[in-house]
């Protein structure tokens, strides 16, 4: 198979879909690896280096694009590359299809078939494509609303782990999944005072046993998330639906329990937020305030750190896509369940129940 990557063309996202080590690894399964030049640039890796692990280099994207048989990338393409679509292309990224039904649309209008790493399961039901960036984003969200507290843009001017004599700043972390669980461990780290809300009674008890004291665990209930709300300095929504719509906990009506300066981090935009009043910012222009309230809301929080998240991700994502590479995509689904999973798009259809009720779209179920 004739595998490729492309330069990343979302605002500040400098990550890349394959090392030098995955064109190795590649390579060494006998298949051709084609990168664009200057592709992986921003995560510090050179065109030499790819060369040296077996890969040539191309000069545009449009031949990428034209010559593999499945492209490998990091985040959704922009509405620029649509025009490279074809039959028969495997794309293989972060699709986050649920808050882009355009996207959708043109993937199966084209006939590419896409695999999302966020729908990607293993034999647990856990999302191991989506972990190593949930885990940097969770840590993210602290450093991040850390910053956005500062008064100078526009947040109450708390610093959230206090000094002796002063009540130290209060983090309320919705949803307990895997970015919820590394912000309150990042949380805990800065000695912040630390609420996480959960539905699930199993994983609140699991992080109970994770943090003791560390941490107050509450039940989402509506009166708890108001109430919390109304205490918070700092509000991260973590909340994940895999490939599904994000519920919206934080309704537009809850800013007004909220203090005025304070700051929420919606981790879940890529999947349309769980605050109802986020909508998609850059690492360029990161935040907007509405009824007084920062909100931080990146489509892509781990571009900001673009070598350690280009690594995590790559250990995550080669051994699926080795899989699809040597075996096809067709039997590479019949053989793992969890890869048919990260299957969005197939065949000019739906085939991912999540993403087809978040969209209204036709499901089609082809792994009988």
């Amino acid at each position: 198979m004739i595998v490729g990557t492309t330069k990343e063309l979302k605002d500040n996202e400098f990550r890349v879909g394959l090392t030098p080590d995955n064109v190795m690894a590649y390579v060494a399964h006998g298949h051709t690896v084609l990168v664009e030049k200057g592709a992986g640039e921003g995560a510090g890796f050179l065109d030499q280096e790819y060369i040296d692990a077996g890969a040539k280099i191309i000069e545009t994207a449009k031949e990428v694009y034209e010559k593999v048989d499945m492209l490998v990338k990091v985040k959704e393409p922009e509405e620029c590359e649509y025009k490279y679509f074809r039959d028969g292309l495997i794309l293989y990224t972060y699709l986050h299809l649920a808050a882009n039904k355009p996207l959708a649309l043109e993937l199966i209008k084209k006939g590419v078939s896409a695999v999302a790493f966020e729908t990607i399961t293993d034999d647990f039901g856990n999302l191991p494509c989506l972990r190593p960036m949930s885990q940097i984003a969770g840590r993210l969200s602290i450093q991040e609303g850390a910053k956005y507290l500062e008064k100078g843009f526009g947040g109450r001017g708390i610093l959230l782990g206090g000094v002796p004599g002063v009540q130290r700043g209060k983090i309320v972390i919705l949803g307990g999944g895997v970015a919820g669980t590394f912000a309150a461990k990042a949380a805990v780290g800065i000695d912040a005072q630390v609420t996480l809300l959960d539905i699930n009674p199993n994983r609140l008890a699991y992080l109970e046993d994770i943090f003791g004291a560390s941490v107050t665990t509450l039940y989402a209930t509506e009166a708890n998330i108001r109430k919390s709300l109304a205490e918070a300095d700092l509000v991260i929504g973590s909340v994940l639906i895999p490939g599904g719509s994000t519920p919206k906990l934080v309704r537009a009506e809850h800013l007004k329990l909220m203090k005025k300066g304070s700051v929420i981090v919606d981790i879940a935009i890529d999947q349309g937020g769980c605050c109802e009043t986020s909508h998609v910012t850059t690492h360029k222009d990161p935040i907007f305030i509405k009824d007084g309230i920062v909100h931080y809301c990146v489509g892509n929080m781990p571009g900001a750190v673009p070598r350690t998240s280009t690594i995590a991700l790559a250990n995550a994502t080669i051994k699926y896509g080795l899989m699809i590479a040597d075996l096809g995509l067709e039997k590479a689904v019949h053989k793992e369940k969890g890869l048919y999973n990260g299957m969005n798009i197939y065949n000019h259809k739906c085939v991912n129940k999540n993403v087809s009720k978040a969209l209204d779209l036709e499901y089609v179920e082809i792994l009988k």
